[in-house]
């Protein structure tokens, strides 16, 4: 999907995932039909995709700002990339 947010052009294609909500259940990928995937494009700006299978729902994205991005990456299950290579910052310590 391909959307321009802001005057910029987001793609799925062309973005890595940071981290998703997507897993294997046994049955389905999907979250009671939806899912959300933050993803991060190549210039370093973040966006999450949010798909569905529900009928009368339409997928969408939306742009996100770094604070965003922090509170989304920690809620999200599936983390396919670590804190320091999403956010260019170590984690701190607990």
């Amino acid at each position: 999907m391909k959307k321009v947010i802001n005057r910029m052009l987001y793609d799925t294609e062309q973005a890595d995932v940071v981290a998703t909500d997507k897993f294997w259940d046994g049955n389905n990928w999907d979250r009671h039909g939806r899912t959300q995937t933050l993803m991060k494009t190549k210039k370093g700006n973040f966006f999450m995709f949010y798909e569905t299978r529900w009928e009368g729902e339409i997928d969408r994205m939306e742009a996100l700002d770094i604070e965003a991005v922090k509170g989304e990456y920690e809620q999200l299950l599936v983390q396919e990339m670590d804190w320091k290579e999403a956010l260019g910052e170590e984690a701190e310590s607990a």
